[in-house]
């Protein structure tokens, strides 16, 4: 039997001393605890932290764009180094694995990436995925390594998602560690802090957002710090951090795709009567749009989102966006057939 693949993220804050440097007892600890789960599971690492990495030896550095993007390329090698010098007692060898987002986009690229992480697993090798910096444009890049990480788990029907941070989980108003989120909900998105840490790129609004897309795929995800005893070995029993349950549904491969790997062109904001229509897996019509944000032409795939911005499906468009704006006051415009629309 195949194993189960896990993904396990860790953002640049988690692996980091509070001077920016990697830290290398938190690396030996991944390795020590990755390889105990090896035997049982095929497993992915997400690593951020090439630009930690990279960037002492850029002088003067202020974080420009091509600065961060120099000390990519510089900090890369160096972190994978770091990584695979504490896997090297457990006798497992690590790839690099640089992705881009068309990657996903493209079926195709996406098939030849999921055929050499096969091929890896089969001969014992663990990949660290990282985006690709060094080339990654604006309009096409990962908003984060959380959207990295998840977009590999659906891909690849993972059976859990980890993500390390520098917090030990969803906190709630008091201080305290939330220890499950049956559902992430608005009540639940409200509950992460806003701040960004000084190395990192993403933020808990990040994780849970794509904890719950993971969770709405089938997949569950938890949330927890490195900073405890065992950490990821306990989050793999739900024993540590925040466990973010995967909602009991099946989802088409096609529908996974479209959530995930396509690329987003725009946002359609809706009313609650169209939410409600959606839910009952009616089509998308241009009576319930109230706002169009971005473009998008016909075939292309947008988010359908509430008043308050909160993501509720993604959508393939049958019109482009510009001709939605004058065809709201007609009910029998569809904009999405109920097929080519995935709740989230």
């Amino acid at each position: 039997m195949k194993k189960p693949i896990i993904v396990v993220k860790f953002g640049s804050a988690s692996i980091t001393t509070a001077d920016g440097a990697v830290d290398e007892q938190i690396i030996a600890e991944i390795a020590r605890q990755t390889a105990k789960l090896q035997e049982h599971y095929n497993i992915v690492l997400v690593s951020s932290g090439a630009v930690a990495a990279g960037k002492a030896y850029i002088p003067r550095y202020k974080g420009t764009l091509p600065e961060r993007k120099a000390a990519a390329a510089i900090g890369n090698p160096l972190l994978v180094g770091i990584y695979a010098t504490y896997f090297r007692p457990y006798k497992i060898a690590l790839a690099q694995s640089l992705c881009e987002r068309q990657h996903f986009a493209n079926r195709d690229q996406f098939l030849q990436l999921k055929n050499t992480y096969e091929t890896l697993w089969r001969n014992h090798i663990i990949p660290i995925a990282n985006e690709n910096d060094v080339v990654s444009n604006k309009e096409l890049k990962f908003s984060d390594n959380d959207e990295l990480a998840t977009l590999i788990a659906v891909g690849f029907g993972a059976e859990k998602i980890l993500f390390s941070t520098s917090v030990p989980g969803v906190l709630d108003a008091a201080g305290q560690v939330i220890r499950e989120i049956p559902v992430i909900d608005k009540q639940a998105l409200s509950l992460a802090r806003k701040e960004k840490s000084a190395v990192g790129l993403g933020g808990m609004t990040s994780k849970l957002n794509f904890a719950r897309l993971a969770n709405q795929l089938g997949i569950e995800a938890v949330i927890f710090s490195m900073r405890t005893e065992d950490a990821i070995l306990k989050a793999m029993e739900g024993k540590t951090g925040t466990r973010c349950r995967a909602q009991p549904k099946k989802v088409p491969s096609r529908h996974k795709w479209m959530a995930t790997g396509s690329l987003i062109s725009g946002k359609v904001m809706v009313d609650k009567g169209a939410l409600e229509a959606l839910k009952k897996r009616r089509s998308l019509l241009a009576v319930g749009v109230t706002e169009v944000v971005g473009g998008f032409m016909t075939g292309e795939v947008f988010q359908v989102v509430d008043q308050q911005g909160l993501v509720h499906a993604v959508a393939k468009s049958k019109i482009e966006s510009a001709v939605i704006q004058n065809t709201t006051d007609k009910k029998n415009i569809e904009i999405a057939h109920a097929d080519d629309i995935v709740l989230l």
